[in-house]
């Protein structure tokens, strides 16, 4: 290599720290002109690639230079993140696998392999990864916030707390660290230490639009609703087109009892919705206020995302916050109904399993059937179930070929506005003398009298008692046993649910 060679390469590294991509880029093609088969302008033409998001260009590039030395363990690295960043992991491993045998103490490649493990959902694995690349450089921040996201993604909050505490002590102004560790204390639903973990992260990137968005959940959570509302405002101005600000902010409103604000809310967010799955759930809460016809029933996916933010801490929220009382009083009412003996039971919408305590002592066989897998797998840990399924409940019971001698959804149906098709599918899996035993939230508007059911503000069915006689009777149900109760307090108000015991006929 001559020396005028060798000084363009120099300056155009020293270029590429500076961040001068172009400047960079324009001297290492200089230097390919002179000698095309040059390994380290090549491989560096792939660096500045990826680093302008061209991970095509980068794979092409860095495949010329191994092509030149398949020995250096640099560029299978590089190469490995740039097919990462073509949505090409396996690929990726293999590019890994490759610069590790050449370069077994590889932090970056490590680092890098565990983070294409965790994009394919193999978190166990990825932390394995992460460990070797922390074992060789204890102070690797990147590999540091990398694991603790991965114990993030497996719901390991307080282990995650721990590596990003580390790596803050090596990087304190990073944002991206603070973020992590304020999304782990919101996790855990210390929304207080979540909020001041936001705030450090928009005093390093005051347009940090997602920071601005969470720290508007963590305030409506703690009922700080004008702080929560600022929030998103905030948010929205950075980001007009924003469809999670324009929701929760929709969702603020309502809390605040400004039902025509929330309504403009939700209907800027549809505006800008290019994803039907979200869609949906605007439209649900469009059609809570009024705006739009009810569906028959609530969107399956806002119903398992609803109960996943809530699965560490539902038990808590419901009985102490919410003063829940419908699973010691459904259990109740039904257990003067059922026959005695051991029986095969099933729980509908079994949760985290609270009804599991009164239904096990009886049960030969105990289901639980649920849209949230976080909710199942709280359930799962009660040890009170010999099956658990995740399933909407009417796909569920229509292909079942099993019989079940109680059937019990305890705060299940104010999800569901029609029951039609549910109590058609229950009475087909239900011998003669079984009970169905549930509750739905009371109907009582005068208003409602001639109503089978609405949908409230609150984004829950309420059922009239004259559509829950026709049902019974058009689906070979005899009403045993029916009352009123208070199921939980809102905004706290109470709130009248009917609990009833059926009989199949």
């Amino acid at each position: 290599m001559s020396k005028q060679i060798s000084a363009i390469l120099q300056q155009a590294v020293a270029l590429h720290q500076q961040g001068k991509l172009g400047a960079a880029e324009a001297l290492y093609l200089q230097v390919l002109q002179n000698q095309p088969e040059y390994f380290d302008a090549l491989q560096l033409l792939g660096v500045i690639a990826k680093q302008r998001g061209d991970a095509g260009l980068a794979v092409t590039r860095l495949r010329e230079a191994i092509a030149i030395d398949a020995q250096q363990a640099i560029a299978h690295g590089n190469l490995g993140a740039a097919l990462q960043d073509l949505g090409l992991p396996e690929e990726a491993l293999l590019s890994y696998d490759r610069a590790l045998q050449l370069k077994p103490d590889y932090a970056m490649a490590w680092n890098n392999r565990g983070n294409t493990l965790r994009s394919m959902g193999k978190l166990v694995a990825a932390l394995h990864n992460y460990d070797k690349a922390l074992r060789l450089n204890p102070r690797y921040t990147e590999a540091l916030l990398n694991r603790g996201i991965a114990l993030q993604e497996m719901e390991e909050h307080q282990q995650a707390l721990q590596d990003f505490d580390e790596a803050l002590t090596l990087k304190p102004q990073d944002a991206a660290i603070h973020f992590a560790r304020a999304f782990s204390l919101q996790c855990l639903r210390l929304e207080e230490d979540a909020i001041a973990g936001y705030e450090d992260v928009l005093h390093l990137q005051p347009e940090h639009i997602q920071a601005l968005c969470n720290r508007g959940i963590c305030l409506q959570k703690i009922q700080q609703l004008a702080a929560a509302a600022d929030s998103f405002e905030q948010a929205i101005k950075l980001k007009p087109n924003y469809v999670k600000a324009h929701l929760q902010y929709g969702n603020t409103l309502r809390q605040m009892g400004q039902d025509a604000a929330a309504i403009a809310a939700y209907q800027t967010a549809a505006k800008y919705c290019e994803d039907d799955t979200e869609l949906a759930h605007i439209n649900y809460a469009l059609a809570a206020l009024g705006v739009m016809d009810a569906p028959a029933i609530s969107p399956p996916t806002y119903i398992a995302d609803l109960f996943d933010q809530y699965a560490m801490h539902f038990d808590e929220h419901l009985l102490k916050v919410l003063r829940y009382q419908i699973p010691a009083l459904l259990s109740k009412a039904v257990s003067k109904h059922v026959k005695a003996g051991p029986g095969n039971y099933l729980d509908l919408g079994c949760g985290t399993g609270l009804c599991a305590t009164y239904l096990r002592p009886n049960a030969s066989k105990l289901t639980g059937i649920d849209l949230s897998e976080k909710m199942l797998g709280q359930a799962r840990k009660t040890g009170f179930y010999d099956e658990l399924h995740c399933a909407e409940i009417s796909d569920w019971l229509q292909v079942q070929d099993q019989d079940f001698d109680l059937i019990m959804a305890a705060d299940v149906f104010v999800y569901i506005g029609a029951l039609d098709t549910v109590f058609a599918a229950a009475s087909r899996v239900m011998r003669a003398g079984a009970v169905l035993g549930f509750s739905v939230e009371a109907s009582v508007e005068k208003t409602d009298e001639n109503t089978d059911y609405i949908l409230r503000s609150s984004q829950r069915y309420a059922h009239s008692y004259a559509y829950l006689q026709r049902l019974a009777h058009t689906h070979g149900f005899k009403i045993v046993e029916s009352s009123q109760e208070i199921a939980r307090q809102d905004k706290g108000e109470d709130v009248p649910a009917h609990i009833l015991v059926m009989i199949k006929t």
